[in-house]
């Protein structure tokens, strides 16, 4: 009979370790609050339990422990690794004890147990809504200085999430962070400038092995957007080892033993500092798949193999020792585990597109993105007749495409021309998508969403036509000759001309345009405010 294992998670970063729980001969019982989730369907049983509902997983496990046998409680990809530790150690199952994953997974906490062990992170304080309605939380802000972070203590994905680089900025931050949190709780911190890591590990019998180690491509101030990651980061060993090390002593402090890690970690001018460690794997697209076709290593069944009390056996025929290097900020410690990893040989890239504001028409080059050479996967997020928005989080981004090549400027490079095929036409006439192009931004949002190209200064010397059905391309202003001679991308790694061109191919037949305000909105929008413009004056014509 087979044994059960229970997974939290239904949505599509949850379907590889559905299908290694049944590689593995487990019956993959899945949870999720959403009976409609995209992985229900590879289910062997379903069950519908919000995953913040602790006590009702304790209770399916300890009646599937009872019933048939329960190998192990496993998520990957969610927020709710103390949900799997709260059930997990009272049916003594292996896995992080419900104290290290609370510690993981409330950020007050894992701040305080850095502090507590000597461990580089940042300055912090926790925020109530009472401290943003007192005016406690400005005397927070000045105590640590600008810029800063603000964030829910207990949210993942960026949700919530974003820097305060002014006093106009405090109140309208800290009160989306405070009501992004479960708790109602944020966490003001300083903002750490440096370059940005994603490592994964698996922590089991005193061993810790890295399991991936990505860059991580943020962008658009003051949000945290990730556009991306690649497998494996380009970085000096030095620094590689500095990074590894003081992951090994942060998960150690929160008190990590048995399972998966993560760690967002930055390689600031005063040496690596550590952003999050969360006690499972990694969300996203790396654990799962980046990070495998990478590798050659499936990550999430070895991890399930730790879960169910077995010997990962792959993991432990491609593993190399690596050199405990802990950086100054942490001189003195010694080693809490015995370190490995299991190294990349290809690189694989993740590499997401994006969206201006509006309803989403049409969706347009997905299949020829998917044909190109090198690219592994194309995953759509956003359909026709939804409504997008210049993301202020990783889940509001509009699709993802990994690619895998020998090297990585091949794999950049693939992942980069298959988001450029990709475009999200939007309805015309539109008001949200009037307010982006007119420039429109909020008062605490200086500077945000930004715009596709850098406008030149004299843009506003535009003038005349362009003909109707005539290519754009054939009549670029020399007012835009920098920007058509420049290497500068958009979002969607597009440069100024191959927007232009795009244009050309999907809008073949279009009405006479006053040039400067076509330029304007392909400066503002790209691609998208070319086509949103035209599609709206037909229209409007249309409609008399």
């Amino acid at each position: 009979m087979k044994k059960n294992l229970i997974i939290l998670g239904a949505g599509f970063l949850q379907k590889p370790a559905i299908e290694a729980a049944k590689k593995l001969g487990c019956c993959a019982v899945v949870v999720d609050a959403n009976e409609n989730a995209v992985c229900v369907p590879l289910a062997d049983r379903f069950e519908k339990i919000d995953l913040k509902d602790s006590e009702a997983i304790f209770s399916l496990a300890k009646n599937l422990a009872h019933d048939g046998g329960l190998a192990a409680i496993f998520t990957a990809g969610t927020d709710f690794s103390t949900s799997v530790s709260y059930a997990g150690e009272q049916l003594s199952l292996h896995c992080h004890s419900y104290e290290a994953a609370q510690n993981a997974s409330i950020k007050t906490r894992m701040r305080s147990c850095f502090q507590k062990h000597g461990l580089p992170s940042p300055q912090f304080f926790s925020v109530t809504q009472d401290d943003i309605e007192n005016g406690s939380i400005n005397e927070f802000v000045k105590a640590i200085g600008f810029p800063c972070v603000v964030k829910p203590q207990d949210n993942m994905g960026g949700r919530g999430c974003r820097m305060i680089r002014n006093a106009g900025e405090i109140a309208q931050a800290a009160k989306h962070a405070v009501t992004s949190s479960r708790t109602r709780t944020a966490i003001l911190e300083q903002y750490m400038k440096g370059d940005e890591y994603s490592i994964d590990a698996l922590i089991y019998d005193g061993t810790f092995t890295v399991t991936g180690f990505a860059d991580r491509h943020i962008y658009f101030p003051p949000y945290f957007v990730e556009m991306g990651h690649t497998m494996p980061a380009e970085i000096d060993e030095k620094k590689r080892c500095e990074l590894i090390a003081t992951f090994a002593l942060g998960a150690k402090a929160l008190g990590l033993t048995c399972g998966a890690a993560k760690a967002d970690i930055k390689y600031t001018e005063n040496g690596p500092m550590i952003g999050e460690i969360a006690a499972r794997l990694s969300g996203g697209y790396m654990s799962g798949w980046t990070y495998p076709y990478a590798s050659g290593c499936n990550l999430t069944e070895q991890a399930l193999l730790i879960a169910c009390g077995k010997t990962p056996e792959a993991l432990e025929a491609m593993r190399r020792s690596v050199q405990f290097t802990p950086p100054d900020s942490c001189s003195g410690s010694e080693a809490p585990y015995v370190l490995y990893d299991v190294p990349c040989t290809q690189t694989s890239s993740e590499r997401a597109w994006i969206s201006i504001p509006g309803v989403v028409k049409e969706v347009v080059g997905v299949a020829h993105a998917a044909s190109r050479a090198q690219v592994n996967d194309v995953f759509p997020r956003a359909a026709q007749g939804e409504c997008v928005v210049f993301p202020r989080n990783n889940v509001q981004k509009c699709g993802n495409v990994l690619s895998l090549a020998k090297t990585r400027a091949e794999s950049v490079a693939a992942a980069e021309r298959a988001v450029s095929d990709i475009v999200l036409r939007l309805e015309a006439d539109n008001a949200d998508t009037d307010a982006f192009l007119a420039g429109m931004e909020e008062k605490s949002e200086t500077q945000f969403p930004p715009s596709a190209y850098s406008a030149p200064p004299d843009i506003e010397s535009i003038c005349g036509v362009i003909p109707q059905n005539a290519r754009v391309s054939d009549n670029i202003p020399a007012q835009l000759a920098t920007l058509h001679a420049s290497q500068e991308r958009d979002w969607n790694c597009r440069t100024f001309l191959q927007t232009c061109e795009l244009f050309d191919e999907l809008c073949k037949n279009h009405d006479e345009f006053d040039a400067k305000k076509l330029w304007k909105n392909c400066v503002r929008g790209g691609v998208q405010g070319m086509l949103y413009f035209a599609d709206t004056l037909m229209r409007k014509r249309d409609n008399g």
